[in-house]
């Protein structure tokens, strides 16, 4: 069976990386992991995974994939603490998409915190 490339650019399968990230069966161990993650839940149309890992105090009521909008590659930036043993990080990148052909691009510095242990988006600042 062959492998799947993992859409976050990683270079390790889907299923080494960020699958059992996105099932739910383990953990993000870092920031930077759950932003993987949460790239990966986009292009692959994970929604549950998306609410999942958002903070209950920002998350939206409805979380929403748009379906025209193909996410293409990621490229992390920079990344501030968010490690295994810190409780707050931030991980900047930028998101590649093609919507109806155009090619855009998302750049954004992402705050992430844990509730409970895990780690989890709360919000983002676009620019650059």
């Amino acid at each position: 069976m062959a492998t799947t490339v993992c859409p976050c650019g990683s270079g390790n399968g889907f299923e080494s990386c960020c699958g059992p990230i996105i099932d739910d069966a383990r953990p993000a161990a870092t920031a930077e992991a759950l932003m993987r993650s949460r790239f990966s839940a986009f292009a692959t149309g994970d929604v549950a995974h998306l609410r999942r890992s958002w903070s209950t105090s920002t998350r939206p009521d409805i979380v929403r994939i748009d379906d025209d909008r193909r996410w293409t590659r990621l490229e992390i930036i920079d990344v501030v603490d968010g490690r295994q043993l810190d409780s707050a990080g931030v991980v900047e990148f930028r998101a590649h998409h093609e919507t109806g052909g155009v090619a855009g691009v998302l750049h954004e510095r992402s705050a992430f915190t844990r509730e409970r242990g895990r780690w989890v988006y709360v919000s983002g600042s676009t620019g650059g």
